[in-house]
């Protein structure tokens, strides 16, 4: 498989320069774009090659063209201005983060005819993802959500009095951490489900996405708040877009041990989806991040299955 072209989108008076990326397939079928989530950008996920297959790859072999970005602050798109103070508040939140979605998508469609393009996206990325598809109904085919993040009812009355915790415009994540949400969920006494050989190679990759980790001790990647913030309001009962305003058809997806996205989770958004096609799938011995684990094959082929509109 090729490597793929890579291009940047100018920055805009929104947000800095976005890096895209396609790996294009002869003949293709349709154009997918990959959203990824909160951590780490798309080279270390939809293009991330273990064994010598991608997602990307898996999506090729289903004859789709497979594109993917980073988000602003995120691999090898620009940072948000420097020195940003505090009392600014967290960066790349969900608002701003769906209209870096739709300067891609607008991107896409210029190359192919203006057919709309289907979405997959990963865990916070759902929620700008979701966003988006329900403000442009008619650019949207299909809507993947991996592991996506759900409005949950707050766990106590005073929860909604509490103030929300003050978070800084970025954060700074080691590969300690990293390697720590990866194993979290794997019932105690199970087989590891991440192999040791492919996470020492993805952490090296995953400190490079950031030129100025090794400058730090320990080092750590630094990624925009916006994603945090957004994930605490959803889980505090704060509604971040309108599902029902979602028309395109619609697959869940996650892991049996997903503990971002629970089963109560997952039947809340499929309950609250407005697309009269959506389909719920939970992929065995699997976590939040499955795409980088054993089960990965079944996560591309549930995936594929969907976009094909076939049964999975």
């Amino acid at each position: 498989m090729s490597e793929g072209e890579r291009v940047a989108l100018p920055k805009s008076a929104e947000f800095p320069a976005l890096y895209v990326r396609v790996q294009r397939v002869a003949h293709a079928r349709a154009d997918v774009l990959y959203v990824h989530g909160a951590t780490f950008p798309s080279d270390l996920s939809v293009f991330y090659r273990f064994d010598g297959r991608s997602w990307a790859d898996a999506l090729n072999e289903g004859g789709f063209n497979a594109w993917g970005f980073d988000f602003a602050g995120y691999g090898k798109s620009g940072r948000y201005a420097d020195g940003t103070a505090d009392a600014a508040g967290p960066v790349g939140r969900s608002e701003i983060a769906a209209r870096q979605i739709g300067a891609v998508v607008d991107a896409v469609r210029a190359e192919n005819g203006r057919r709309p393009v289907s979405l997959i996206a990963h865990s916070w990325g759902t929620i700008a993802a979701g966003r988006y598809a329900a403000d442009h109904p008619d650019e949207v085919d299909r809507a993947a959500f991996f592991g996506p993040i759900v409005t949950r009812a707050p766990t106590a009355p005073s929860t909604q009095s509490a103030p929300a915790p003050k978070l800084p415009p970025y954060r700074l994540l080691t590969v300690w951490e990293q390697y720590r949400r990866f194993i979290e969920d794997v019932p105690r006494g199970h087989p590891p489900v991440l192999n040791d050989r492919h996470i020492e190679a993805w952490s090296r990759s995953y400190l490079a996405s950031d030129p100025q980790s090794g400058a730090r001790t320990p080092a750590a990647v630094m990624t925009p708040s916006g994603p945090i913030a957004d994930i605490l309001a959803s889980w505090s009962g704060k509604e971040l877009y309108d599902a029902g305003r979602v028309r395109a058809p619609a697959l869940i997806v996650r892991g049996e041990w997903d503990s971002l996205c629970t089963d109560i989770d997952a039947a809340r958004l499929l309950a609250n989806l407005g697309s009269t096609r959506k389909h719920d799938r939970k992929i065995p011995k699997a976590t939040h991040l499955m795409h980088l684990e054993e089960s990965r094959s079944a996560l591309y082929d549930t995936v594929n299955a969907f976009l094909q509109g076939r049964p999975s």
